[in-house]
């Protein structure tokens, strides 16, 4: 009877879903097995097949389904298959794939250029890169070796390259991770929980081999080798979807508190036209609105409209102001906020980041604080820091602050945050995480390993305007819930605010432009999942098996060539 409720629940729930994922599923089937690979195609075909490889990949970060990914590399992989070995077909072929990278981050990240033309610009010279590099290794290796050493280095070198990309201090934007394109369908990856988005990679990338060979060969056994690699995943993660349903046993059975987000809706630009008090008076109205039997009320990023010194919070004007309101009307509550922090250093350079202002170096910090009613303040300074806005490459830096632009009141070289210490307050603990950090699972796995129970988010999203920056800001936290099984509460200045639970499933949220305040009990969890433990073990990995590869693709052209002479 168990069984059949849950079968029937799947149904009911995931009903759109696994509907239109088979509709997609078997039109792009049919569209390979209608497809007649030919030795040689024409520069119209191949150009027809770059828009269709960056438009099926771009799909996923449009809202859309995320079945594309499993064919977005097809089209690339046939243009591959009609060139020969010779250097004239290689640059041949790093063309067509430079054309489809581009395109492929252009259609996904153009919103950037609301903030500062230079990043969209800047991300898709590196981003391509990456991708660049991992196709053109396989493309020559699979002109020189045998198919499955080209595989392998395809999907270890594109793999590698995402997670190096990930962990590059000053040149970071890991928002095209292939793992990232389920953002929307979280109930496929449910395993993320033991692989982390790289898991997702490494399938996608796989589904797309598989059906590549299936459409070389067109025999019945190597479709049905796509079909499995890729149903496997999906039935593993339709397993784990019911371990973590909300009116499930183990869910239920979890430790809980309430929470409040609010969301001022400040219009980002109009932030700076306004006073710090009008700004400060606009959150204390919202605190009043939550209710008093809130645990936490969580503030958005830079919120606190006042520059507060590192070494004194407890001087600062807008923390008394917070305190003596939570100590008059909410005793057992903790304000988590954004604000700007500084650390002044004298005449001495304390720091790499630090800034000469006037005759002395001083440091400033993106910053999460916790104010509750004892005046205690707890403090997180923000570790990921936005390119070219909140960092700039060491290279760069010695030129000054103007190659930054100004976003929410941080702007040029921040400081650094080192450490990821959740904050505890009535014997809980949560993950004070600001924006940028929440695309980062190892990061955000950190403030789990050091006891984190629940995951909060500050952010201000405004500046990307009303498209779908704002929105995957928000939808890759679903991916954090899966992969740390955390519930999530994201307040956000203008743009998405609510609560995800660790099924990665929305329960509560607010949408652009509007200004309130959302309470919802969110459930604590102090058990470590796999990936938490063992982090980007899968990029890390890539990285050794690319190279041993590398290696044995050099030894295999060397060995070749002397057995020919």
């Amino acid at each position: 009877m168990r069984l059949h409720y849950k079968c029937k629940n799947l149904f009911s729930i995931e009903q759109k879903n696994l509907s239109s994922f088979v509709f997609h599923l078997s039109s792009f089937y049919y569209l390979c097995i209608m497809i007649q690979f030919k030795r040689q195609f024409s520069k119209k075909t191949n150009a027809v097949l770059c828009f269709a490889s960056a438009l099926l990949l771009s799909i996923p970060w449009e809202g859309a389904s995320c079945i594309t990914l499993f064919v977005g590399l097809l089209p690339l992989l046939l243009i591959s298959a009609q060139y020969g070995p010779s250097k004239r077909d290689a640059f041949a072929m790093f063309g067509w794939a430079l054309l489809t990278f581009v395109l492929w981050n252009v259609a996904t990240i153009w919103w950037v250029w609301n903030a500062t033309p230079a990043g969209p610009i800047a991300a898709t010279i590196v981003s391509s890169w990456w991708s660049i590099v991992a196709f053109m290794l396989y493309h020559v290796a699979s002109k020189h070796a045998p198919k499955p050493i080209a595989y392998v280095i395809f999907v270890t070198a594109w793999i590698a390259g995402e997670y190096l990309y990930t962990q590059a201090p000053a040149l970071s934007f890991p928002w095209l991770v292939l793992g990232n394109g389920f953002a929307d369908d979280t109930w496929a990856v449910q395993w993320y929980e033991y692989t982390g988005v790289f898991g997702g990679s490494l399938w996608v990338l796989l589904v797309n081999i598989f059906a590549f060979e299936a459409c070389l060969s067109m025999r019945k056994h190597a479709w049905i080798n796509a079909t499995l690699v890729l149903i496997i995943p999906l039935v593993i993660s339709i397993a784990l979807y019911y371990k973590y349903q909300p009116d499930g046993e183990y869910y239920s059975s979890l430790d809980k508190m309430t929470v409040s987000v609010t969301q001022p809706n400040i219009p980002c630009y109009e932030k700076f036209n306004t006073t710090s008090e009008e700004q400060q008076d606009n959150l204390m109205k919202l605190l009043a609105e939550a209710p008093d039997s809130a645990e936490f009320v969580l503030m958005p990023e830079t919120a606190l409209a006042e520059m507060i010194d590192v070494r004194y919070p407890e001087y600062s004007h807008i923390v008394n102001r917070i305190s003596d309101n939570l100590r008059e009307n909410k005793p057992s509550t903790m304000v988590v906020s954004g604000g700007e922090m500084c650390q002044v250093y004298g005449k001495v350079k304390g720091s790499e980041t630090a800034r000469k202002r006037g005759t002395f170096y001083a440091d400033v910090f993106n910053s999460a604080l916790g104010i509750d009613s004892t005046l205690k303040v707890q403090i997180h300074h923000k570790g990921k820091l936005v390119v070219g806005v909140e960092t700039i490459p060491a290279w760069l830096r010695k030129a000054g602050d103007k190659f930054a632009i100004d976003l929410g009141g941080t702007f040029g070289q921040l400081g650094i945050g080192k450490s990821c210490v959740p904050f505890e307050h009535n014997g809980k603990k949560v993950a004070p995480a600001i924006c940028y950090e929440g695309l980062y699972g190892n990061h955000m796995a950190e403030f789990v390993r050091n006891g984190a129970e629940a995951l909060f988010v500050v952010s201000n999203d405004g500046w990307w305007g009303n498209t779908l920056g704002h929105k995957y800001l928000f939808a890759f936290c679903r991916l954090r819930a899966i992969e740390l099984r955390r519930d999530v509460a994201r307040s956000a200045n203008t743009g998405v605010s609510g609560f995800i639970t660790m099924q990665g499933e929305d329960i509560q949220r607010m949408e652009w432009d509007n200004r309130g305040v959302l309470t919802s009990d969110i459930r604590l969890n102090d058990k470590q999942t796999f990936y938490a433990r063992f982090g980007d073990y899968i990029g890390r990995l890539s990285l050794l098996i690319v190279a041993l590869c590398l290696l044995y693709f050099i030894a295999y052209i060397v060995k070749k060539r002397f057995y020919l002479n």
